[in-house]
């Protein structure tokens, strides 16, 4: 926990430089902030400049609509300044406000938050000069910092040193445990029963956490015991308690660490189905980790995500987006698995488009399709029980 004290003087938070300095857009005066008092454990402000909303905010995007760790008071891009961040995400206000600066979101909140979470997730997976600035800055208002980049912040002698001077931590997400610790995959997962559902998609950055998040609070209310195992840094963020970043961790040891942390929570949980984050898209050339997931976790079933809206790949204009039934072609080819259902990123998309396309899709496809943002929950959960009819039986005795 930061280490921050009550004081009746006005403190200087930026020095000679103002955070207005940093990203520079000329406005009125950001309000003061008059003191500083401890609060309680686990408040957050997200700092996400110019890509709330956007491909690469998606751990800002994940975090304002669902934290369990974290209680987010405030989201920072000068560019959606004074709006709602559920108003903007999904057309619904969730009353958390987004701020220029983090100078203005301090200002607001009245007091000083125990983490600033860096909610940018850029393909480099490194911090930008004025974002190192920015994050120094706020450990030397006594805040903790929670990094989900590449760039291991704990191993940075400046971090460090300014960490040990104000007192608090930083909290590289992913990075994985030593390797003298981790796990090769040993075959265990092929011989448990409760049934696993991974939620895979065509492309990266595009609702399959949204999807098996919403997917498990569903079943939960249903009395159905779903554990999500989160897969990359926005779900351990978020707060799940069985995961690991699995683009950080050695290829060798993938499926060994994902087949393990399952074992885990099916032997400390006793759960009615895990339900698995997916990454990326197994048939996108940059990324392998969706590979990785089917070998680890033999789900018995997949539910795929697309975004009919969505022209190409994120980051690489010149890759056309898989059509759905490419990608479950691949997928059932590469792993011993059935694709249960489609669910629909509604990007770019109008909501009369979004009935279209599921009514094609269903035709097309022959499997059940919904939009779990703009749809009612229940054919999503439907997807589940008529393929796993057993779960929802021993429910209902």
């Amino acid at each position: 926990m930061s280490k921050n004290t009550h004081s009746t003087a006005k403190p200087n938070f930026f020095g000679s430089q103002t955070e207005s300095d940093l990203f520079a857009k000329p406005t009125e005066s950001s309000p003061k902030i008059e003191e500083i008092e401890e609060v309680r454990p686990e408040t957050a402000i997200v700092y996400c400049e110019g890509n709330f909303a956007g491909i690469d905010g998606k751990t800002a995007n994940g975090l304002a609509r669902h934290s369990r760790k974290y209680k987010i008071l405030s989201i920072i891009d000068s560019e959606k300044e004074g709006l709602d961040a559920g108003e903007v995400l999904d057309g619904k206000k969730n009353h958390i406000p987004i701020y220029r600066d983090l100078g203005t979101a301090l200002a607001h909140a009245g007091r000083a938050p125990n983490h600033l979470i860096f909610g940018i997730a850029p393909a480099s997976g490194m911090l930008s000069p004025a974002e190192r600035r920015l994050l120094l800055r706020a450990i030397g208002y006594g805040i903790n910092i929670v990094n989900g980049l590449h760039e291991f912040l704990n191993d940075d002698p400046e971090f460090t040193a300014a960490c040990a001077k104000s007192g608090v931590v930083i909290r590289d997400v992913r990075k994985p445990r030593p390797k003298k610790d981790l796990r090769v995959f040993t075959g265990r997962i092929t011989e448990v029963t409760c049934p696993r559902i991974a939620v895979l998609g065509t492309d990266c950055a595009i609702g399959k956490r949204t999807t098996a998040t919403i997917l498990a609070k569903e079943l939960k209310a249903r009395g159905i015991k779903a554990i999500m195992i989160g897969t990359g840094q926005t779900g351990l963020i978020q707060g799940a308690r069985y995961g690991l970043a699995l683009d950080a961790v050695p290829s060798q040891f993938c499926a060994g660490e994902l087949e393990a942390t399952i074992l885990e929570a099916i032997e400390n949980e006793n759960p009615d189905v895990i339900l698995i984050e997916g990454q990326g898209s197994l048939s996108h050339p940059a990324y392998s980790t969706s590979s990785f997931i089917l070998r680890g976790s033999c789900p018995q079933a997949v539910v795929l995500q697309h975004a009919p809206g969505r022209k190409h790949r994120c980051d690489f204009d010149s890759m056309p987006m898989p059509t759905p039934a490419s990608e479950i072609k691949l997928i059932e080819t590469f792993a011993k698995t059935k694709v249960i259902g489609l669910t629909l990123n509604h990007e770019n998309m109008t909501d009369t488009e979004v009935s279209e396309a599921i009514i094609k899709y269903e035709k097309e496809l022959g499997i059940p399709s919904t939009d779990v943002l703009t749809r009612p929950p229940e054919r999503l959960v439907e997807m589940v029980l008529s393929f796993f009819p057993q779960i929802g039986a021993e429910v209902s005795t």
